[in-house]
């Protein structure tokens, strides 16, 4: 896809003319609506500009590696848009995601490996070729059939590639498929055991209910225990992992994202903290400084004062969610 840079009319124009056309009707000017298509085309254009020789010097520096961490911020942050309920945040947020797909694009693009438009139509095709029910001749009755035949495509699909991995002799050597294929080992621990849980359980591998996969983390707590006991600290981080693992399994069974789950905890442990450490400023105290059945008081005062019902404790040490 060749983007063309048009000569805008400079600002001073636009207003004359715009003058006066609303002295010949009376009525404000609207301007013309770009469709989604040509607001990309212009983004493409203004990336190909920042990275063309009399571009932006930071923009021209970066390599494909050096925005990998611009590429996983950015994603969280959509995220926390998305929590928010800011729909203005939300859009921007997910342009700035946008725009690093067009950055690695253009890179790509100069180093003649591939074009956004073949970015566009990879996905394009993809989604016709994955979706036979909708726009071919397949049928399916609900979205569990729907998501076999699309792990099915994907089987099918690297076969017809010839997946290969080639080795370090550089000879190509066969790999043999596996229902697990796809998952990349760069996700995060708990996307990867997600992702991972999810493939085996889309071809019957999984449990009958919930109690089966609580039966298995109370298994790997008692594991864990018992290494705990002995100081075994490859064993303690062995199990540790499978109850990891299995509080991750649980979160796919009941539908649930680990990572999104574990984001919330995490935030609402930095609110309560933080209020705990509010509340003692208030009394005249450093948090860091009060014996630990004070901290417990002004913990349980920070989640009275989130509004959160308080339903009865049942026995058992009450944990800190």
């Amino acid at each position: 896809m060749e983007i063309v840079e048009e000569n805008m009319p400079t600002r001073q124009k636009q207003t004359k003319k715009a003058k006066k056309l609303r002295r010949r009707s009376g009525k404000p000017v609207k301007q013309k609506q770009l469709t989604p298509g040509q607001w990309f085309e212009k983004l493409v254009a203004v990336q190909a500009r920042l990275r063309a020789p009399n571009g932006c010097p930071w923009d021209r520096e970066q390599t494909h590696q050096s925005l990998r961490t611009y590429l996983i911020e950015e994603a969280y942050e959509v995220l926390e848009a998305l929590e928010s309920g800011n729909d203005a945040k939300f859009a921007e947020e997910m342009g700035d995601l946008l725009l690093q797909i067009v950055f690695h694009s253009q890179i790509a693009r100069e180093e003649g490996r591939f074009t956004v438009a073949e970015v566009i139509r990879e996905i394009h095709d993809k989604m016709i070729r994955r979706h036979p029910h909708v726009f071919g001749k397949t049928r399916a009755k609900d979205s569990a059939e729907v998501l076999r035949n699309w792990e099915q495509i994907k089987a099918e699909e690297r076969r017809s590639s010839g997946n290969k991995d080639d080795s370090k002799s550089g000879e190509v050597v066969p790999k043999e498929d596996s229902l697990l294929d796809g998952v990349s080992r760069a996700l995060p621990a708990t996307l990867e055991g997600f992702q991972l849980t999810r493939k085996a359980s889309r071809i019957g591998f999984d449990w009958q209910d919930a109690s089966g996969v609580f039966d298995k983390m109370q298994e790997e707590t008692e594991e864990l225990k018992k290494a705990l006991k002995a100081q075994d600290q490859l064993k303690m981080e062995e199990e540790l992992g499978d109850l990891f693992f299995a509080a991750v399994n649980l979160s796919r069974f009941l539908k649930i994202d680990p990572e999104i789950a574990l984001k919330k905890a995490n935030a609402k442990f930095s609110r309560r903290f933080r209020a705990m450490e509010g509340l003692a400023r208030k009394n005249g105290r450093e948090f860091k400084n009060l014996p630990r059945e004070e901290m417990e008081a002004f913990w349980d005062a920070a989640k009275k004062s989130e509004g959160k019902p308080r339903l009865p404790e049942k026995s058992g040490t009450p944990t800190k969610q």
